[in-house]
């Protein structure tokens, strides 16, 4: 075999790799938009009195939330071509139907690879304080960015070729135009976007809500039990957490250490603090803790009663004598616990359409 004929072999060889190697080419899209001829309403969803005046709306002058704005955020939140190789979305690890989280321990990201903490759920972001577990970002527009960014979650670390792809689908140019007055794409314009889709899913028609207005008459009487020991103060102080005026999060601080280990692999927001998450559809949402450690309520529960450890940065509610508090439930107590988490399931926030998937 002559040089001629090597260097023709070489080149050729070159080419199948370069091509089997260009994003475009690892997953194709072939996805038809479909979006309804009138906007969904995206603006005008209401806060219930029980909760909206302990609320404090995070959204910037800058960016208003829009119907058109939500519309493109929601094509943004749901299409692959986001991610550099075109194989996962924000969606991929946001189910709706789980309440916005994924039902996995560890998400998986554009190359395969695990990430190294739980998915969070989505929902009522308008009103949070900090995003993350190690609440990292206090900003929802630059939150949106973290994930495309990130090497193991969506890898579309330069934000000039995340302009390219959206740029080259025709879908887009109406949208953008609609929103912004003009065809361009800024990595900015994709942020305010993502940004208001995810500042309207707000999710307040569960049973507890309902039951407010009528005393809880609607519940059980487990479920009556669940909620008197949830805000006890001195039996479980599941409460002082999440606070049901908040949206089930916590109100004055955001953060805590709750006894998961003595020694922390990850360290969270520092000493293993994590993030207090909002308890809304939380039946929906496992693996729960920022490890996803816990598959079950049940788990969850059985921590608390009997398995925080006394770590020195452990939050003071959940301190007794200077020591891990123990709640000493019964069985009949914790089913109780359980069925009132159960009442904070909204099921029209996970099958309404405005916030379901638009590609078909």
């Amino acid at each position: 075999m002559n040089r001629l004929t090597l260097l023709i072999l070489f080149l050729m060889v070159s080419l199948l790799v370069i091509q089997s190697c260009t994003d475009e080419s690892v997953v194709p899209v072939e996805r038809q938009l479909n979006l309804p001829p009138v906007e969904f309403d995206y603006s005008t969803n209401a806060v219930p009195n029980h909760v909206a005046n302990n609320l404090s709306d995070n959204t910037p002058p800058f960016n208003q939330l829009t119907d058109a704005g939500a519309t493109l955020g929601r094509v943004l939140f749901y299409d692959t071509r986001l991610s550099k190789n075109n194989s996962v979305a924000c969606a991929s690890c946001h189910h709706q139907e789980k309440g916005f989280a994924d039902g996995q321990t560890f998400s998986t990201g554009f190359e395969g690879v695990k990430t190294t903490r739980n998915s969070m759920a989505i929902s009522n972001l308008k009103f949070q304080k900090s995003f993350f577990w190690d609440t990292s970002s206090s900003e929802l527009e630059d939150q949106v960015l973290a994930p495309l960014k990130n090497h193991i979650e969506m890898g579309m670390e330069n934000m000039d070729y995340l302009v390219t792809k959206i740029e080259a689908s025709d879908y887009y140019d109406e949208l953008f135009e609609t929103v912004y007055g003009s065809k361009e794409v800024t990595p900015t314009r994709v942020s305010n976007a993502l940004a208001q889709f995810m500042r309207s899913m707000v999710s307040y028609e569960s049973k507890y809500d309902q039951g407010v207005e009528s005393n809880f008459s609607n519940f059980s009487g487990l479920e009556k039990m669940g909620m008197n020991l949830f805000l006890d103060h001195s039996r479980t102080a599941c409460g002082d957490c999440h606070n049901p005026q908040s949206n089930f999060a916590a109100t004055w601080r955001d953060h805590a250490n709750i006894g998961l280990d003595l020694v922390y692999e990850d360290e969270g927001a520092g000493s293993g603090q994590f993030k207090i998450p909002s308890l809304r559809n939380i039946a929906l949402t496992g693996p729960y803790m920022h490890d996803g450690r816990y598959n079950t309520l049940e788990e969850v529960i059985e921590h608390y009663n009997s398995g925080i450890q006394n770590h020195p940065s452990l939050d003071w509610s959940l301190r007794d004598g200077g020591g891990a508090k123990k709640m000493n439930l019964n069985d009949l107590e914790k089913q109780a616990l359980i069925a009132f988490l159960h009442t904070l399931t909204d099921d029209s926030f996970t099958s309404d359409e405005k916030f379901s998937n638009p590609f078909r």
